[in-house]
């Protein structure tokens, strides 16, 4: 019964965190680059949001704000991958390990609450069902946005940088600028996430985003695991990353609710990772051997 109680909120964290996914998917999946500044970033989002509502700012306005925050962190990211030569993972880690400082001062402490009683939020953990309606609505939007982006020539250029560099070089396509705008908009993306979680949790913590890449990148795995069969229809794929979300922490809530040592929640975490990570592996390597096998038989007969 316990279990069942839980799933709303499931479903509420599953979809907040489906929007860090889809940020992440942009990096990962389209642009082919390790970006660790997501760890930081959605900290970033959740600390803007949360000293502007405390200040007594309208919660939207926050969230835009916490977007334009993302895609600075995603700027200095790209600026030091492309500018400084410095290599993708590192580029992230450097500008992680900045934003724990920046989000610092932005917080001016370790911890800033939001009361939902007393402060205007735009979800909170008290309204659930309401928090489901307004970040799927946000969802939808993102996704149609993001759709009709990657579409566009930028965005297909984008595109084509994640999956063939030289050739884009050679074709005379910027391939940095592209790197650097797909930085900005996928931890832009992040941070928009960090700052619905602020608001859903009541809180900004300085180490809020710690762990974040795991979750999303078993989002992203899950998801496009789940939705394998659905071709690579854009919008479809991103729907899949965020349904990956939901069933990520579906799974997390269920753990709990059989009385797993929530110490061992982390290694829970990344070992799901690992497993859907090496799906793949072993999926192409049993179709190489069943192939080999096939091609002997045929020689044989």
């Amino acid at each position: 019964m316990e279990i069942i109680s839980a799933m709303p909120g499931a479903l509420a964290q599953g979809l907040i965190w489906g929007i860090m996914a889809i940020g992440l998917y942009i990096t990962y999946k389209i642009l082919d680059f390790a970006d660790l500044t997501v760890d930081g970033s959605l900290c970033t989002g959740a600390a803007v949001c949360a000293v502007l509502i405390a200040a007594g700012a309208n919660p939207w306005l926050a969230i835009l704000a916490a977007f334009f925050a993302g895609a600075i962190a995603g700027l200095i990211t790209g600026l030091l991958h492309t500018l400084l030569g410095i290599p993708a993972i590192l580029s992230g880690i450097l500008t992680q390990l900045m934003l724990w400082s920046i989000n610092l001062k932005i917080l001016g402490k370790a911890n800033l609450s939001l009361n939902p009683r007393v402060m205007n939020l735009a979800v909170s953990m008290l309204e659930t069902w309401k928090t489901v309606a307004v970040v799927a609505a946000v969802l939808a939007a993102l996704i149609a946005v993001l759709y009709w982006f990657f579409g566009t020539e930028i965005g297909s250029s984008i595109r084509a940088t994640g999956s063939n560099p030289e050739m884009c070089r050679s074709q005379g396509i910027n391939t940095e600028l592209n790197k650097v705008i797909a930085l900005m908009l996928s931890n832009a993306i992040v941070a928009l996430s960090g700052a619905f979680l602020a608001q859903y949790q009541g809180f900004a913590d300085i180490n809020m985003g710690r762990g974040a890449i795991v979750i999303g990148l078993a989002a992203v795995i899950v998801g496009l695991a789940v939705f394998s069969k659905a071709g690579k229809n854009f919008a479809v794929r991103l729907i899949g990353v965020v349904v990956g979300s939901i069933i990520y922490y579906v799974v997390y809530q269920t753990v709990i609710g059989l009385g797993l040592d929530k110490d061992l929640l982390k290694l829970f975490s990344a070992l799901v990772v690992a497993v859907f990570l090496a799906v793949p592996h072993w999926k192409n390597k049993f179709a190489s051997v069943k192939k080999t096998e096939k091609k002997s038989e045929d020689g044989n007969a």
